[in-house]
Parts: structure tokens; sequence; C-alpha cells
């Protein structure tokens, strides 16, 4: 009993955060078609199914459907077979203005991906603190008599609170350097100077790297990270921006080959295994995932794909360059194998996603 409310609980929480991202992308479509003036015919909460709800209120439908899985609109006229020439209508209207109700879409999700971390930051989060939980052989803090328990309070004068701090400091020194370190051992503080040791990695696009350490580990001693009103949203934007370089260069690094999409992209089945580990850490982890999910609903629907917000973007900038729009044969040839490409993905994600989270259990069963 205890396992299938866990599981709907998961899938509940999953659908809730896919939801509420999907409505979000939505609503920013709408805002912008209702600021310029664009008639929109529906607006529904949920993507599917029968209507539960609905209202009608200046030509515009709201309602509610029953498969509640985001949100739904439609534009008057946004469609070559559903023009009919009027003012209001979204195909009226000169490219720079579809446009904006295009990007407005993925925009409004990044937004709200930036106003999550903004409250993570503000509200605050779990961190390890400089407390060291124990020192590696033949590194620099072994050898100098670091040990465990010791505090380390600054690095080459410059005070650190949390592990990650004296990380982001230390990963950039190169052998043979040195850095000076403040530690509290007790109730005395002393100073002692470490040498950096080099340890060469792969990164995450499988580039190799060297690192910079000290030859320690974290100790179990976690406290609450927060930070000021004006400096939270500092850090939501830089937090923002890091994951939007992460998530263009991971997309470059597969398109040339040198990334695994194997090890490197989910697909729903990945998603909602990662939502169902964090549902239980509580609240944040889930509002970051959130954050997350918002953000990277935006980077991938401005790809240059056609069906995708950016592949509508990429059929104004030729309308644009043209004078005219692309012929309606030739718009749907390229919707169509757009779609086909999407869908061939959507196959490609799943297959590793079952792979991965069951293809030790496949493996077996057929060697039975």
């Amino acid at each position: 009993m205890i396992g299938l409310f866990s599981f709907l609980y998961s899938v509940f929480v999953f659908l809730v955060i896919l939801g509420i991202a999907v409505l979000a992308h939505e609503f920013g479509h709408y805002l912008m078609a209702r600021n310029l003036g664009i008639r929109i015919k529906e607006f529904f909460v949920g993507v599917g199914g029968r209507k539960i709800f609905s209202r009608k209120k200046d030509d515009t439908e709201y309602g509610i459907k029953t498969v509640l899985l985001g949100g739904y609109i439609k534009l008057a006229g946004d469609s070559l077979d559903e023009y009919t020439g009027k003012p209001d209508e979204y195909l009226a209207q000169p490219p720079g203005k579809r446009f904006l109700v295009i990007f407005f879409g993925p925009l409004f999700n990044y937004i709200l991906g930036i106003l999550c971390f903004w409250m993570i930051f503000f509200v605050g989060y779990p961190t390890v603190t400089t407390k060291i939980g124990g020192v590696i052989d033949g590194f620099g803090a072994k050898d100098v008599g670091l040990m465990a328990g010791d505090r380390i309070i600054s690095v080459d004068g410059k005070k650190v609170r949390f592990f990650e701090d004296l990380q982001r400091i230390v990963q950039f020194k190169k052998e043979p350097s040195v850095v000076k370190l403040s530690v509290l051992r007790g109730d005395k503080e002393f100073g002692v100077s470490v040498p950096i040791k080099e340890k060469k990695y792969k990164d995450t696009f499988g580039q190799r790297r060297s690192i910079g350490l000290l030859g320690i580990f974290p100790g179990d001693e976690v406290v609450i990270m927060r930070y000021g009103f004006l400096e939270s949203f500092k850090h939501s934007i830089e937090r923002a921006w890091n994951l939007t370089v992460l998530t263009y260069k991971s997309v470059f690094y597969m398109v040339m080959g040198k990334l695994s999409i194997k090890d490197s992209a989910a697909g729903p089945l990945g998603l909602y295994f990662i939502t169902a580990k964090i549902a239980v850490e509580g609240v944040m982890p889930l509002i970051n995932l959130f954050a997350v999910l918002s953000i990277n609903l935006c980077i991938c629907n401005l790809l240059p794909l056609p069906v995708l917000d950016g592949g509508h973007i990429m059929f104004l900038v030729l309308e644009k360059i043209r004078g005219k729009a692309l012929k309606k044969k030739t718009e749907e040839f390229i919707n169509k194998a757009g779609l086909a490409f999407i869908i061939f993905l959507f196959v490609i994600f799943t297959y590793n996603d079952v792979m991965r989270i069951y293809g030790d259990k496949i493996y077996r069963f057929l060697l039975r």
C-alpha cells in the first residue's frame, strides 16, 4: 500500500510540475496576443478531453478540460485555412508582432524559472559548511597535518563559509601553486600553506580538464544558505544564465557527436524518475526542479525545429527576408518532417530511459 501511494504521489507531482510549466508557456502567448489586440478564440487549462467548465467573455472562451496537463490557446486566424483577413487575426499581423506572440511563451517560462531560483536563494537552501569530514592520502591537506573536524575560515585571505565557495576558489589553482588557509581547530585558529595537486578528468562534454585539489572532503554539518533580496535576484540570474549556456553547449556537442545522447538527455520517463526521487526531499528541491524544467522548456522550444516555437520564428525570419511567406504546401511539408524528427527523438529518448532504468532487469530476463 505504501509503495502504491508513493507511486501515485510521484506521478501526481510529476504531472503538476510539467502541467504548470506548459500552462505558463501558453499563458505567455496569451498575454502578448491580448496586449497586441489579437483575438483569442479559446484559452483552456488542460490540453484535451471533455470540457469540465467553460465561459465566454469578449469573444474568448475560457475553460477547463479533463486532461489537466498544461494548457491550450487558440488564436483567431492562426492558420491559412481559418484566416479570413480580419485585422484582429494572427496572420493579419506583421512578422514582428507574430514574433512577439511566439517568443513570449518561452520567455515566460524563462522568467518563471528565474523567479523560482530567486525564491530559493532568498528563502534559503541546505548546503555543507567548510568543516572537514576527512583528508585523502597523497594530497597536500594531509601532508600539512589537516584533519577531520578542522574548519577552514579563509582561503588566501578570502573568507569562506560554505564548501562550494572553497571549491570554487581552489579548483582553478594549478600545480605547484600553494594556498594559504586560516583554519579553526577547536578554539584555536592557525594558518597553514597547502600545496595544490592537479587531477585530470573529463567534463560533462567529454573534454579533458584539470582541477586543483586540496585533498579534503566535506563533513556532515549542514546549514541553511540564504541571501538578501537583491543579492538573491543576482544569483538567480547567474544560475539561469549558467544553465542556459550548459544546455546549449550540450545540444551543440550532441549534434557534433562529441556527447552521447544516451548519457546526456532524458525523456519523459527519465524526467518522471528524477521527479520521483526529488519529490520526497522537500519543497525547495521540487521548486528547483521546476525552475530547471521551466528554463529548459524555454531553451528547447526556441531550437529552430519545425513545430516548435523556434521553428515558427525561423519561418518568420524567412518571411521577413523574402518579403512573403512560404507556400502553404512547402510549410506543411517542413512541419511534417519536423514533427517526424521530434517523434523520432521522443522514441530515442524513451528507449534510452528504459535501458538506463530497466536495462539490467531486461537483460537478466532475456537470459533466463
